[in-house]
């Protein structure tokens, strides 16, 4: 990942959008990460990539839960109790 100073990014915008679409550039000032520009198919593709594992995620709970007996009728009582 390129990485490149503020006052740079300022100065080189074009470039700087053009770089991000082959690779994350990291932007810094005074030695602290301030941003992270990235193309809009790598944002599209976190995005799909995130929904992909709470998909995942929610399928091995449902089975965990299921696994353990717990029915949509008793999940209905535990939050009727709160």
């Amino acid at each position: 990942m390129r990485t490149i100073s503020a006052t740079a990014a300022k100065q080189n915008f074009a470039e700087l959008i053009d770089t991000a679409q082959r690779e994350p550039v990291r932007i810094r000032r005074h030695n602290r990460d301030l941003a992270v520009l990235i193309s809009p198919a790598e944002y599209d593709r976190m995005i799909e990539d995130r929904w992909k594992e709470f998909d995942r995620v929610s399928a091995l709970l449902s089975a965990q839960a299921k696994a353990s007996g717990l029915t949509e009728d008793t999940l209905k009582e535990i939050l009727a109790e709160r």
